[in-house]
């Protein structure tokens, strides 16, 4: 399976941080992200995503949305696993109970915030700085068969503005 890593757009402020929205400039970046992420696919012979998994905060939701408008067969949650505060074992266990599934995807992104995602990066490629630190729209694509530390191989990662794809 094809994970995806990808930290939420640039967001304002808000009065509380679960209601902080994307910028223009957010939006815009992680529309941009969404061709090139494609190109990338493309170009490696890997699938476009069919599931996008989210936090709850708003800014994770209209990243998501964003990529789910891009990929229309995407389907897409919420899922508290990928909230702030949250660690790389209950990622895990989500990613054990999606892997188990009927409907495994075959391109699944994570929609999540720092510090987290370059946790999960850390994590799953087994050595820390593999992936510089994601910024805001930020992602990096890995293959893995199985969730678990060092199980992972980077296929590639890209960062607005240019998105050109690092390895």
């Amino acid at each position: 399976m094809i994970v995806t890593i990808w930290r939420h757009g640039e967001a304002g402020l808000a009065i509380t941080d679960e209601m902080r929205e994307l910028t223009g400039s957010g939006t815009d970046d992680v529309s941009y992200g969404c061709h090139q992420i494609n190109s990338h696919c493309h170009a490696r012979g890997l699938p476009t995503p069919s599931r996008i998994l989210h936090s709850p905060y708003v800014r994770t939701l209209q990243t998501a949305e964003i990529i789910d408008a891009a990929f229309s067969h995407a389907t897409m949650d919420a899922v508290d696993e990928l909230a702030p505060g949250s660690t790389t074992a209950r990622v895990e266990n989500l990613l054990g109970a999606v892997s188990d599934s009927t409907s495994k995807p075959d391109h699944l992104v994570l929609v999540s915030h720092q510090p987290l995602v370059t946790h999960l990066l850390d994590h799953w490629l087994g050595q820390r700085g593999l992936v510089p630190s994601l910024p805001p729209s930020g992602f990096a694509c890995l293959q893995m068969d199985a969730p678990g530390a060092g199980c992972a191989s980077l296929q590639f990662w890209a960062f607005p503005p240019e998105f050109e794809a690092g390895k």
